[in-house]
């Protein structure tokens, strides 16, 4: 550490911004308010909003203790937050252009500054520590007056930001601060009296009687006569990981100085003995750590060695503390909200309990923001994926990306989104249809991060966005970045999926931190992001302790490791995960992508059968397959029907996520002492809302576009007069279930999907069709064979080489548009059937089905289309062609693959904008003998037979 005269310092220079010089004299009391503002109609109609009509105004409101500005309007949020703070730097006098102050000039302030807060003026104002100085004041016997150093060094934001212009560690370390205190004050001899050894600073000479008068509260008295008691709920976390997080009550008196009562608890004399933590959550929040100063580190308070006796201390750190602050917390601590507030003489207080302590702790995570944002601590859980359709519930990823930054002292997230032009070349015109150009210019946020304007955005076939996103440390050494390759139609979107990308990668972490770095490595690359090693465990170093303490069971009252769950005897011959469903079968059921709304409860329960309610919901809504939700309450879910009740149960989850849904967590340690206790989840299937894509059909086409698509594909099959079948994506087997309805010359039918459950969908359909001589007569069909594969459809399996007829119905949108090329080689190149039947929503069409505009309209403003831009389907679609982009697929694929096709669709007529859905329908040409390909061996099976039926099986 530099003395204050040391001439090798380097002063840097003044780069701050109106904003950043703003927080460094007000801090957290600087508040600022954006307002949209709209440009007016140029139709002459004062007032009107046209949102389409360019990008929208800001203004920003800056509120700060002495004055309140207003700025102009300007195309970006950050401008206007500049803009005010500039102007309130220009009424408070203050030139930001100035020199910044050298090392002696900054010592100078910072004596100056100390000698302010114990003026006269300063005892009198509604300044948060202006209530320590009177509470001060108001202590009985011989420490009135005493001031604790540590007081100073958190509450007076001008004080702090000196110290921090002085050495940049304070932000990290709260003893360094201390030290220059406490050497500040020891300039102001005869002004100021100060201790280094017992950390206290108070006014030598006495306040005029008329100024205690005036600022001091007087205590007031009970009806005993006696002053005020004050009951406090507090957390100590105790240093020692073997002992548990309590709560504790604090006694104070309005008569008293609560830090005495926190250092009471501690075991430490007086207030001067203790350390005082930043905000813990929102920089304006009072919740802070309060632990024991280490003073023979402080020994020697002004020499240079002082940083090296605070590592000396480090021995005994806080590990559960240090990660909930940020900060090097020593020894025990005490979490308590309470303190004094600005424009206020009255002590402000609120209870911290348990389950606030452990819903900060899975706060700092990425899915447990998610959690919290949702209400549903073990149900929800952080989605695989976004999309515009769908119904994303919670902070969206991008939101939960900064606050995660906030929480853990990094930079704002950095989000630079890139317009793709569509390439003029014939080759590129399959890309997907994209937005047109929003300048990102026009939608940064004064953070950094990218502000969307999802509502205004407007499609048109041409553009396409991708976004890149960096997370830089408070030093702006660069974590990490992610780089997706994917574009996307909407800007918001690339924002979105970004971030998302990103959340789900540190959640792998956050979820297990001892992570090997072979697996946080190749999940980083599945997830297109690059990660600085040592940049990346140093800004999350503390996270190690997170997981360590959270799993964790509880065994005669302490906390011990717990690697397996007792199941209770009475729950032992049903299993851990024993599953009972009530009520009849409706017949609607959950599928992917399908809204969900169920009512649920969560209870602890043991062996003796004790049972505590933990969390519920009467109306917990989600997306089906979108991860969304708890893995177990799923798999239950989709076995279930509208109406049904369910009851399972289910291992422990980790004890964070149980502490932080409980209300009563001393009855939470009883019931997890019996070590006899597992989670039971009741819920109660209330309703099902179809994919969106699956709710349009239905309204717009009689019979459904659906049918539609099934019944083209089952007249062109019995025309064909084919002898075997592979269809490629056959879902729930809609397709091959209504071929068994109709005479067809099939003999071998077979299908591939990589979903499990519409597999077994499928399974239980065809079985009992085929196995029933009353649904099937036999002499209308030779069908010997049918069997259903577990599969993806770009792999290559050569039992499905050489079918007569292949089809593949609404499958290739929902994959990426690379990999639906691949797919069409596959087919054609390896599969090679005779024909192949390949169906696409026509994106065109979807003006129709959502009575939209595939484009904003440039012309009179009058003859603007009210009607919202056009968007997917379903939110399952990777990409969605128009007929010119289909068309070009599909010539290239028969070109290359020595195929003819021809062009047809259902839903509608044909013309402007064409089929609903457009079907594509490639024939083989004729191959010489000399061009046939070679044998396929039959080892290359990497499809997994889910079920099987053969003619001998029919009874």
């Amino acid at each position: 550490m530099e003395t204050e005269g040391a001439s090798s310092v380097t002063v840097r220079k003044n780069t701050q911004t109106p904003k950043a010089i703003i927080h460094e004299k007000f801090g957290a009391n600087a508040c600022y308010t954006l307002e949209e503002v709209h440009e007016s109609a140029e139709n002459g109609c004062p007032g009107l909003a046209i949102v389409q009509k360019g990008p929208c105004l800001y203004c920003c409101t800056l509120k700060l203790p002495e004055i309140t500005v207003v700025s102009g309007k300007f195309k970006k949020k950050k401008d206007a937050e500049q803009a005010a703070a500039e102007l309130a730097l220009e009424k408070l006098r203050f030139n930001p252009a100035a020199k910044r102050s050298s090392l002696p000039e900054t010592w100078d302030g910072l004596v100056s500054q100390v000698k302010y807060l114990f003026s006269d003026e300063f005892l009198s104002s509604l300044h948060p520590l202006g209530g320590h100085l009177r509470a001060a004041l108001q202590r009985e016997g011989h420490r009135a007056g005493f001031v604790p150093a540590c007081a100073l060094a958190v509450f007076d934001a001008t004080l702090n930001n000196l110290c921090k212009s002085i050495d940049p560690k304070v932000e990290l370390d709260p003893f360094l601060i201390i030290s220059y205190v406490i050497r500040a004050a020891a300039r102001l001899s005869g002004y100021i009296a100060s201790s280094e050894e017992e950390l206290w600073i108070r006014r030598e000479n006495p306040y005029p009687p008329e100024i205690i008068e005036l600022s001091c509260i007087q205590p007031i008295p009970n009806k005993s006569g006696c002053p005020e008691i004050l009951m406090v709920e507090a957390i100590i976390i105790p240093c020692s990981l073997e002992k548990t997080v309590e709560r504790v009550i604090l006694n104070l008196t309005s008569s008293g100085y609560y830090l005495d009562a926190i250092a009471k608890q501690l075991g430490l004399l007086e207030a001067s003995d203790l350390m005082i933590s930043r905000p813990i959550g929102k920089a304006s929040s009072e919740t802070r750590l309060h632990f024991a100063a280490p003073k023979q580190s402080l020994l020697d308070i002004s020499s240079d060695a002082h940083s090296k006796e605070v590592c000396s201390f480090e021995g005994s750190s806080n590990a559960r503390a240090s990660y909930l602050s940020g900060q090097n917390i020593y020894g025990d601590a005490i979490l308590a909200t309470i303190g004094y507030t600005w424009r206020s003489k009255d002590l402000f207080y609120e209870d911290v309990s348990l389950k606030s302590y452990y819903r900060m702790l899975i706060g700092k995570t990425p899915s447990g923001l998610y959690k919290l944002s949702r209400g549903k601590i073990l149900a929800a859980e952080l989605p695989l994926a976004f999309t515009t359709n769908a119904k994303w519930k919670g902070l969206l990823p991008r939101e939960i990306l900064c606050t995660f930054c906030r929480q853990h002292r990094l930079s704002q997230p950095i989000f630079s989104t890139l317009s793709l032009e569509e390439s003029s070349d014939s080759s590129q015109s399959h890309k997907k249809l994209r937005v047109t150009d929003l300048g990102v210019k026009d939608t940064e946020h004064a953070n950094g991060c990218v502000v969307a304007t999802g509502a205004n955005e407007t499609v048109k076939s041409g553009g396409s966005f991708s976004c890149e996103l960096k997370v830089h440390s408070k030093f702006q050494d660069l974590i990490l970045e992610c780089s997706p390759k994917i574009s996307f139609r909407m800007q918001n979107d690339s924002v979105q999926n970004a971030s998302l990308k990103v959340l789900l990668w540190l959640d792998i972490y956050f979820t297990d931190p001892n992570v090997s770095f072979e697996t946080l490595k190749a999940s980083a690359d599945d997830l297109d992001i690059r990660f600085e090693p040592n940049f990346f465990v140093e800004a999350f170093k503390l996270c190690q302790f997170f997981r360590n303490v959270g799993h964790s069971e509880i065994e005669e009252g302490k906390l011990v490791n717990s690697n397996s769950v007792n199941v209770p005897k009475s729950l032992s011959g049903q299993g851990l995960h024993s599953l009972i469903i009530e009520g009849p079968d409706s017949g609607v059921c959950p599928s992917n992508g399908s809204l969900s709304c169920v009512s649920y409860s969560a209870s602890l329960v043991t062996e003796e059968h004790m049972k505590e309610q933990l969390e519920s919901s009467d109306d917990f809504e989600f997306e089906i397959a979108s991860g969304a939700v708890n893995p177990h309450l799923e798999s239950v879910l989709i076995q279930m029907s509208v109406g049904q009740s369910a009851c399972f149960f289910m291992d422990l989850p980790p004890q964070d996520l149980i502490f932080a849904a409980a209300d009563d967590s001393a009855r939470m340690f009883s019931l997890l002492s019996s070590k006899t206790c597992c989670l039971e989840f009741t819920i109660r299937l209330l309703r099902v809302i179809e994919p969106l894509e699956d709710r349009m059909e239905h309204a717009f086409f009689s019979p459904p576009l659906s049918k539609q698509r099934v019944e083209y594909a089952v007249q062109s099959i019995r025309e064909s007069c084919s002898a075997t079948l592979v269809d490629f994506g056959c879902g729930s087997g809609s397709l091959l279930d209504s071929l068994l309805n109709y005479p067809t010359s099939l003999e071998k039918i077979a299908g591939v999907d990589l979903s499990q459950k519409s597999l077994t969908s499928a399974a239980k359909i065809l079985n009992t069709k085929l196995s029933s001589t009353s649904d099937v007569d036999i002499s209308s069909t030779p069908l010997k064979s049918a069997i259903l594969y577990d599969g993806s459809v770009t792999d290559s399996d050569s039992r499905l080489c050489g079918f007569d007829i292949g089809t593949c119905l609404e499958v290739i949108e929902h994959m990426e548009e690379d990999q639906a090329h691949l797919f069409g080689n596959v087919a054609l190149s390896y599969f090679c059937p005779k024909i192949l039947i390949v169906s696409t929503p026509n994106y065109e069409y979807n003006v129709i089905l959502q009575k939209s505009t595939l484009s904003t309209p440039e012309d009179d403003p009058d003859e603007r289309s009210e009607s919202q831009p056009c968007k997917f389907r379903n939110h399952d679609h990777k990409f969605e062609w128009t007929r010119a982009q289909f068309n070009c697929w599909a010539t290239e694929l028969a070109t290359r693959h020595n195929y003819d096709v021809e062009f047809s669709g259902v839903g509608g007529y044909g013309d402007e904008p064409g089929f609903a859905s457009q079907i594509a329908v490639f024939r083989q040409r004729t191959i010489p003998q000399e061009d046939h390909p070679e044998e396929i061996p039959d080892s290359e099976h990497p499809y997994q037979v889910i079920w099987e039926w053969t003619s001998n099986d029919r009874s």
